[in-house]
């Protein structure tokens, strides 16, 4: 370690070698900068990359691209308003229809005898069975195993020499049981646990009466054999409903059995709520409305247009050439409000004119273009050569153009449903392919999230320039570091030698008197 020393010459040998460093230190500066700059880059082109799939996914595909997005139809029930409910679907066919309810699907059920009131989701099954509070049950009720079977399903695991155990012990608490049931989609069956009757009830997940194909679990509750939580926890099985299918008339046909109390109709949803009773019929009419459409039309273009805003200003905004990132010494010289505009002007143009972003306007813009006949008939233009591919809406007309051929829109923007053609929204989805992968290949940045904040790939163009700017700057401190020190050691060893001049020539001076 290099002694640092304000000596008896008055040298001040701090400043001298800040002052001597300061010139050494500005390639290391100009590396921080550009690593800054690098960084900033890459945050702006994850900004890009979480916009481009947000509108490509949760807009274009699981928001406007959705069935009922464009649907302008709607249902009207009258009479008997309580029995039914009615939705028209974009499929709708226009006819009205009577309907009698005599009959609401119901699941297959099974309750088991109650264990009595007291017990909870969290009491365990050694608990039910014993009857002993758990702090007084012994290691052999806590691990007996207890087996469950329902239609066909053996909650079970291997062991490691390839044995079967049972999942549930008589540490498994009631939640868990319940939970491990619900949990089984081959099962098919919701359980429950009634804490006043103590009862476990199954039930089927599906509507309706047991299914004919005997593979099927779809309205049977079959317990099989191997079941001691039904046998011995739970005291066995108290009662078995069969489910019904839903009965109704339609328009004084005949009586038509569905599985569900939610079925397809004529294009028309249906939801059956009580029997019809002596409210009468419900009677369903369809109306065009083109309020849903026409909203959901507005918000896609002014998604469009916003997206197509935000690249259009990062293409080009102004870049300043003289302001990069500022060093730590440059801003304790700075007041707060000078580093925020500097910093601003910094940050500015980091995409200017970049290729992925230049293209993937284009692209947008092509794709409009082509359309531009369809999309004027519907009242959809784009604004000036100025506003840069900016569209605008005259609702009046696109409310004309709903109504006078609802189902050409819903082709247009979706495509249709009986073809393998896609729609527009489709389409400019797919323009987002390309940009989302280049993005992630320069990068680094993660194309399948909207995260700002997800990490990026140190293998992408980005991150290698990212590790060779570390490796520079590792070796450019370790040799600043080793010439600092050499320059306290020269100067130490100077003050040294000055002390020691000094000192002689005060010995000489007092031998002289």
């Amino acid at each position: 370690m290099v002694t640092r020393i304000n000596g008896f010459s008055g040298m001040d040998i701090d400043s001298m070698v800040k002052s001597l460093m300061a010139a050494k230190r500005a390639p290391l500066d100009k590396l921080y900068q550009q690593k800054e700059t690098l960084n900033w880059t890459r945050n702006s082109y994850r900004e890009i990359s979480s916009k481009l799939y947000d509108f490509r996914i949760n807009k274009l595909t699981d928001k406007y691209g959705l069935s009922g997005a464009l649907n302008s139809n709607k249902a009207v029930v009258t009479g008997n308003t309580s029995a039914i409910k009615a939705e028209a679907t974009s499929t709708v066919n226009g006819i009205d229809m009577e309907v009698t309810v005599k009959e609401l699907a119901t699941r297959t059920s099974v309750e088991t005898l109650g264990v009595g009131f007291g017990k909870s989701n969290k009491t365990t099954l050694a608990e039910l069975v014993t009857g002993k509070a758990y702090k007084d049950l012994t290691d052999e009720e806590k691990e007996k195993e207890y087996t469950l079977n329902i239609n066909g399903v053996s909650f079970t695991s291997k062991n490691s020499d390839n044995t079967t155990k049972s999942l549930f012990t008589g540490e498994t608490s009631i939640s868990s049981l319940i939970a491990t049931i619900n949990g089984d989609s081959k099962a098919n069956v919701l359980a429950s646990f009634d804490e006043i009757s103590g009862k476990l009830i199954l039930r089927s997940k599906t509507f309706g009466s047991e299914s004919e194909d005997p593979t099927s679990s779809d309205g049977k509750i079959d317990l099989g054999v191997n079941n001691s939580i039904i046998t011995d926890v739970f005291k066995g099985v108290s009662s078995k409903t069969d489910g019904t299918d839903a009965v109704v008339v339609i328009n004084n046909s005949q009586e038509i059995k569905q599985k569900s109390n939610t079925f397809l109709v004529n294009g028309i949803q249906l939801t059956l709520l009580e029997k019809t009773g002596a409210n009468g019929v419900s009677k369903i009419t369809t109306q065009t409305d083109p309020g849903k459409t026409v909203e959901t039309i507005k918000a896609f273009v002014e998604d469009y247009n916003n997206l197509l805003s935000l690249l259009n200003t990062k293409v080009n905004e102004e870049k300043f050439s003289g302001y990069p990132p500022l060093t730590d010494e440059q801003k304790k010289e700075m007041k707060e409000s000078e580093i925020t505009t500097w910093t601003e002007k910094a940050k500015s143009g980091l995409l200017k004119n970049d290729e992925i972003l230049k293209s993937t306007i284009i692209s947008m813009r092509t794709l409009i273009t082509e359309n531009l006949g369809k999309l004027s008939d519907m009242g959809i233009t784009t604004g000036k050569y100025t506003e840069n591919g900016k569209l605008y809406i005259d609702e009046s007309k696109l409310k004309n153009a709903i109504n006078s051929n609802p189902q050409s829109i819903v082709d247009f923007f979706q495509g249709p449903s009986n073809s393998q053609t896609e729609g527009l929204f489709d389409k400019l989805a797919d323009k987002f392919d390309k940009p989302l992968e280049f993005i992630s290949q320069r990068s680094g940045t993660n194309k399948y999230t909207t995260d700002l904040t997800s990490s990026f790939k140190e293998e992408s163009v980005m991150g290698k320039k990212l590790k060779e700017y570390n490796k520079q700057i590792a070796t450019l401190l370790y040799n600043l570091n080793n010439t600092e020190a050499r320059y306290y050691k020269q100067f130490s060893a100077m003050e040294t030698a000055m002390n020691k001049l000094n000192s002689q020539s005060s010995s000489l001076f007092s031998t002289g008197k």
